[in-house]
C-alpha cells in the first residue's frame, strides 16, 4: 500500500497553528490539571444508538448544517462550509462525519469527526524508506493512540520523538467532494461532550399521580432480613460517618439534601446522617418526597417488627410503589432507607419518617403543599433534626434562574425556619434509575447514565464527605456532599424477574 510520512518539528508550516499539532489532535483541557490531553476511553451511552444519533443531528441542524443520513441509519454527514475565506484554488472545506455502533440494545456509541478537504493537497509525501521504511509502518501500527487512529493520516512517534504520519484509510466510506482531497479527520470532542450533556446532564422527571397497576396479590419480596427468634433485632445498617456533616447536626436544624432520585448512594448516606444525628441524642425526623397519602402506611410499618409481610402489607396498600410507571423516587434503595429508619428506631432511637409530597399537581402549587406538610410536622417537633431528601430543583433556597416567579421548597422553608441548610450534589458520572423525555419526547423510565455538570464534578483529589462553602452560593446551596460514582437502584416493585412493576401520569421535574 502506497503510504505517505510527515516529519513534523522540522520547521514545516502548520497550517492549522503549530500550538495545535504540538498538543496533539482531538485533545481537550483536563479540567483538573488545564493540560490539554486526549482521551482515552470511549464514551457508551445507555440509550439505544437510533436516539443518540437522532441527538447528534439535532445538535448539528442547531449549528445551520443540513445532516443527510446513509443507508442503515448508523452513518451520517452534513452539508461542507468554507470556514474563512481563501483564493480559487486554495480553499478548504469541512463537513462532519457521523458513525455510529450499536453496541446492545441501550448501549451505543457515536464518534463524530470533522474532515478537512483540501483545493491544493500540501501533505509533504516521502518514500516510506526515508523514514525507516519497515520499522515506520510498524510504529505507527503498534503505538497509535485509539483516538489518534481515527485520523485520515495518523501518527506515532519515531526514534527521535518525532511524528510520524501514516495513511489510516479511515474514511473510506466518508463522501467526497468534488474538487477536493480529503486530508485530515479529527475526532471532534467539543460535539462529543455536547452530546454527553444532551442525553445525561438532563433534570429528572417526578411523576405525580398515575395509575397502579400492580395486583396486591403479586407483591412480592425476595431476599428480604428479617427479624427471627435467635435474632429479634437487625440493626441499622449505619456505616461510617460522613465526613464533613457534624457541623450541620444540631437540634432543630432542617438539612435539605438534594438527591438524584433512582441511585444507591443518597439513600445511603442519608442513613449515614441520621445514625450520626442519633447517636448524639437527638430526636431525628427522615421527610421523603413521598406522597402525603403514604404516612398512615409509613406509621404502621414503623411500629412494625419488620418481617417480610409487615413489608408486604406496606407495598400492598399503596398506590404509589405499585404505580404503573415509577420514577427514581420508588427506588429500592429508598424502600431500604424506610427499614434503616424503622431499625434505628426499634433500637431505642428517637426515629420518625415523614411524606410530604403533593398527590398531584405541578410548579408552584407543588413547592407551597410540600412546604405545608413539613411545616406541620416542624411544628410538632421543633426540637428534632430533620434531614430532607428530594430533588436537586426543590431543596435550592434561592429563586432557580430559569424561572424567577417559581418559588423552590427551600426556599420557602428558609423564609419560615430559623435554621435551613442545603447541600448539593458533588459525584462523578455513573448510572440512575429515573423518568427522562427522550429524543422522541416520550416520558422514558429505565436506567440511564448520569453525568455531572462543571460545577458538580467531582475532582480525583476530592474525598467522600461534605464540604462547606464559604458563603451561600447564588443558587441557594450552602455546601456539597460528595459521593463518587452513582449506581441505579430500580424500583422496589418490578414487573420482571425479581419482584413487580411500574406510567407516566403528570411529569414535574
Amino acid at each position: 500500500m502506497r503510504r505517505y510520512g510527515m516529519l513534523l518539528g522540522l520547521g514545516l508550516v502548520c497550517s492549522t497553528g503549530c500550538s495545535t499539532l504540538s498538543r496533539g489532535l482531538g485533545a481537550v483541557p483536563n479540567e483538573e490539571t488545564g493540560e490539554y490531553e486526549t482521551p482515552k476511553t470511549e464514551t457508551v451511552y445507555l440509550v439505544p444508538v437510533e436516539d443518540a444519533m437522532m441527538m447528534t443531528r439535532r445538535i448539528l441542524e442547531e449549528q445551520r448544517y443540513d445532516v443527510l443520513e446513509k443507508e442503515g441509519g448508523l452513518e451520517m454527514f452534513t452539508s461542507a462550509h468554507e470556514p474563512g475565506k481563501s483564493t480559487l484554488g486554495s480553499r478548504t472545506l469541512e463537513r462532519y462525519y457521523i458513525k455510529g455502533e450499536r453496541v446492545g440494545p441501550r448501549q451505543s456509541l457515536v464518534r463524530v469527526f470533522r474532515l478537512r478537504y483540501d483545493e491544493s493537497t500540501r501533505v509533504l509525501e516521502i518514500p516510506p524508506m526515508a523514514m525507516g521504511g519497515r520499522d515506520a509502518a510498524l510504529s505507527i501500527d503498534d503505538n497509535s493512540h485509539p483516538f489518534d487512529a481515527n485520523q485520515v493520516y495518523k501518527s506515532a512517534p519515531d526514534l527521535q520523538g518525532n511524528r510520524i504520519m501514516g495513511d489510516a484509510g479511515a474514511f473510506k466510506d466518508a463522501p467526497a467532494l468534488e474538487g477536493f482531497q480529503l486530508v485530515r479527520g479529527n475526532r471532534d470532542v467539543g460535539i462529543e461532550h455536547t452530546l454527553l450533556e444532551r442525553l445525561e446532564m438532563v433534570p429528572s422527571l417526578e411523576l405525580v399521580g398515575g395509575n397502579t397497576s400492580v395486583a396486591a396479590r403479586s407483591v412480592s419480596l425476595s431476599g428480604w432480613a428479617e427479624p427471627s427468634e435467635t435474632a429479634p433485632l437487625l440493626e441499622a445498617e449505619c456505616g461510617a460517618p460522613v465526613d464533613g456533616v457534624a457541623p450541620l447536626l444540631a437540634q432543630g436544624q432542617t438539612l435539605l439534601l438534594a438527591d438524584p432520585l433512582g441511585t444507591r448512594e443518597l439513600p445511603s448516606a442519608a442513613l449515614r446522617i441520621l445514625c450520626e444525628a442519633a447517636s448524639k441524642g437527638l430526636p431525628v425526623t427522615l421527610a421523603l418526597s413521598l406522597p402525603v397519602t403514604e404516612q398512615p402506611l409509613l406509621d404502621t410499618y414503623l411500629a412494625s417488627e419488620g418481617f417480610s409481610h409487615d413489608a408486604q402489607e406496606l407495598l400492598r396498600g399503596s398506590s404509589f410503589w405499585r404505580r404503573v410507571h415509577q420514577d427514581g423516587r420508588s427506588s429500592g434503595a429508598m424502600l431500604w432507607l424506610v427499614e434503616q429508619a424503622r431499625r434505628l428506631r426499634a433500637s431505642g432511637k428517637a426515629v420518625s419518617l415523614v411524606a410530604f409530597d403533593a398527590e398531584k399537581g405541578g410548579g408552584n402549587e407543588r413547592e407551597a403543599q410540600m412546604a405545608k406538610h413539613l411545616l406541620a410536622h416542624r411544628s410538632k417537633a421543633p426540637d428534632a433534626f430533620m434531614l430532607v431528601l428530594a430533588g436537586g430543583t426543590h431543596v435550592r433556597t434561592a429563586n432557580v434562574g430559569w424561572d424567577g416567579d417559581f418559588e423552590p421548597l427551600g426556599m420557602r422553608l428558609a423564609k419560615a425556619l430559623p435554621s435551613v441548610k442545603a447541600l448539593d450534589v458533588g459525584f462523578t458520572r455513573g448510572s440512575q434509575f429515573s423518568c427522562r423525555y427522550n429524543v422522541w419526547d416520550a416520558v422514558e423510565c429505565d436506567v440511564f447514565a448520569i453525568s455531572p455538570t462543571k460545577q458538580a464534578r467531582q475532582a480525583s483529589t476530592v474525598a467522600a464527605g461534605v464540604q462547606l462553602f464559604p458563603e451561600v452560593m447564588k443558587d441557594g446551596f450552602h455546601g456539597r456532599l460528595y459521593v463518587g460514582a452513582l449506581t441505579a437502584s430500580p424500583p422496589a416493585l418490578q414487573a420482571h424477574p425479581a419482584a413487580v412493576s411500574s406510567a407516566p401520569a403528570s411529569p414535574t421535574p
